[in-house]
């Protein structure tokens, strides 16, 4: 959905490159009003630092001993998925 934007707020949003904030008077959320390829590249970086962390804890299982061997792994995977076995 894209809706024009009123002359007033496009004005505030120049005041404000990083980001204007806007509170809703009824419910008091804020809410942030960026440009699309701030947003783009906020969204970026923390997907991207939510994929390190995931890495960093399967690391951590890993050296803790928690894992199991790539050759059960696959086989459980391809039981549940209706795959044939691997033809070693």
């Amino acid at each position: 959905m894209n809706t024009k934007l009123p002359e007033e707020l496009r004005q505030a949003i120049q005041e404000h490159p990083s980001g204007l904030r806007l509170e809703d008077q009824q419910t008091h959320m804020v809410y942030v009003l960026l440009d699309e390829e701030t947003h783009r590249r906020a969204m970026r970086a923390l997907r991207e630092q939510e994929d390190l962390e995931a890495i960093g804890r399967g690391i951590a299982a890993m050296e803790a001993g928690e894992g199991r061997p790539l050759a059960e792994a696959d086989a459980a995977m391809r039981k549940e998925l209706g795959f044939p076995p691997r033809r070693n």
